[in-house]
């Protein structure tokens, strides 16, 4: 058996260029604004938000942001595994919700509070969801 070279396991800018694709493909089935996009990276710098849009890659990103983008992921897995249809699941985001975690309002509307809470609470409401 040969050695793994660490660098080979972990690249950040292969990372952070994954997970910017996957964040914009993403946002753009959930139909998302820029200004909704961003706020959910944790509000970077417009000018640092718009050239990881038009490039869909980055030096690497910071911790939080990472984290964001995987909350992101799981709740669309999540979506996709306990609704019916990719269509239906895409659509689940923007619809009122009457669970106690909504109040009336939609999954995106407490994403957009802005804290990776609100994330993990989307998140942790439909892990449990699904059992």
């Amino acid at each position: 058996m040969s050695a793994i070279n660490p660098k080979q396991q972990f690249d950040p800018q292969n990372v952070a260029n994954a997970a910017l694709q996957a964040f914009f493909n993403l946002t753009n089935k959930w139909g998302l604004s820029a200004t909704q996009e961003r706020i959910l990276l944790g509000s970077p710098p417009s000018s640092t938000f718009f050239k990881w849009k038009a490039q869909k890659t980055a030096r690497n990103l910071d911790r939080d942001t990472l984290e964001r983008i995987s909350y992101l992921l799981g709740i669309y897995k999540d979506l996709n595994i306990l609704l019916p249809s990719k269509q239906v699941a895409d659509e689940w985001i923007k619809k009122a919700n009457s669970a106690p975690l909504f109040n009336g309002t939609s999954a995106l509307d407490r994403m957009l509070g802005g804290s990776i809470t609100d994330l993990s609470d989307v998140r942790r409401y439909l892990d449990a969801e699904r059992g």
